[in-house]
């Protein structure tokens, strides 16, 4: 709580720690949305199609 009260009145909080912040949620919500759609659908999406944006893995190179 201190610490947000510090930040508020402008303690001098490190903008790069917010955008270190940011750029790894954005990138782990990306990643995490590419394995998802390349893995096992569930039930009742098996016949739906792959977005365009996501990228084909193939399960020969295992």
């Amino acid at each position: 709580m201190v610490l947000l009260m510090d930040v508020a009145a402008g303690g001098g909080f490190p903008v790069w720690f917010t955008v270190v912040y940011v750029v790894g949620f954005i990138a782990a919500v990306t990643i995490g949305s590419i394995a998802w759609y390349n893995s096992k659908r569930p039930p009742g999406w098996e016949a739906k199609e792959r977005p365009d944006i996501v990228p084909k893995i193939d399960e020969d190179s295992k």
